[in-house]
């Protein structure tokens, strides 16, 4: 399983689903992120404003903010290695890099099916085979 770093801009909150104008992005992103975790993905999320020495104590993000600066973010790291920049990922790409089951495609259905055994008596029993009414 791959260790999933992102380095956001400064935002208002931890989260930046915060204020009046809350960015549909980061509300989206939010979610991804839960889903992610709540499979046992390894995602760690960083904001500039309240968490820059992480930023800073990273090299490739160091790098990064050297050459892009902060309007290039954000940046993802997979394993200290850059994957992506100035987007978010959807969650597919953050299941993928996670090393998580990915969610279903979007319209299909997952139905949990699982095979169970005929009860010994009942609608269709072996004992039921030759009566009449039988399902």
């Amino acid at each position: 399983m791959s260790k999933v770093e992102v380095f956001e801009p400064a935002l208002c909150c931890a989260t930046g689903i915060c204020g009046e104008d809350v960015d549909e992005r980061l509300v989206r992103f939010s979610a991804d992120l839960d889903y992610v975790r709540s499979r046992g993905g390894d995602v760690s999320r960083y904001n500039l404003a309240s968490e820059p020495r992480v930023f800073a104590e990273t090299d490739a993000v160091k790098a990064f903010l050297h050459v892009a600066g902060s309007d290039g973010l954000p940046l993802v790291l997979v394993d200290g290695v850059t994957a992506m920049t100035g987007r978010y990922p959807d969650r597919a790409q953050l299941a993928a890099w996670a090393g998580v089951e990915p969610p279903a495609p979007a319209g299909s259905a997952v139905l949990n099916i699982t095979e169970t055994s005929r009860a010994a008596s009942g609608c269709c029993s072996d004992s039921d085979a030759g009566a009449t009414g039988c399902c």
